[in-house]
């Protein structure tokens, strides 16, 4: 099982934060371009509800399946099958200043010759990624917030 793991602070609160990774249009606003996601029947992020998160690669467009497992206010974990085996785990932490949000990647890649490709080829792109996609996030919730407080 290999692990990534990010934490970043957001000048938000803990709801306008929750609200970028439960609200699927602001979803689309932080997540990457090349990354879709789809609900499976009505969206939601309530215990039980599923999707698929669509990487849009031309002639492969790979699919990760995902269940939310876990659900409370200010956390959401997603697990996932396809590809990749595992879990996606995202949680809001108030602090005095803001909302600290850490997100905890964690996966097993069953096929060898996928595993050696994401190796060789994806791994640093996905961690680069990944903390990106929380400096989008951070935009977006901090708008949210400003918004909201208007």
């Amino acid at each position: 099982m290999q692990v990534f793991e990010q934490s970043i602070h957001i000048k938000a609160s803990a709801t306008a934060v929750e609200q970028c990774f439960t609200d699927l249009a602001l979803m689309h606003r932080w997540l990457n371009p090349v990354l879709r996601c789809e609900p499976i029947g009505d969206w939601s992020t309530a215990k039980g509800s599923k999707s698929r998160f669509v990487i849009q690669i031309p002639f492969l467009q790979p699919t990760l399946n995902s269940t939310v497992v876990e659900r409370q206010p200010g956390l959401v974990v997603w697990e996932f099958k396809g590809f990749f085996k595992g879990r996606d785990r995202w949680e809001c932490q108030p602090t005095e200043q803001g909302t600290t949000l850490l997100n905890r990647f964690e996966f097993d890649i069953p096929n060898a010759i996928v595993r050696y490709g994401f190796q060789r080829f994806a791994l640093n792109w996905t961690k680069q990624d990944m903390q990106a996609q929380l400096r989008r996030l951070k935009r977006v919730a901090e708008e949210v917030y400003r918004d909201t407080e208007v």
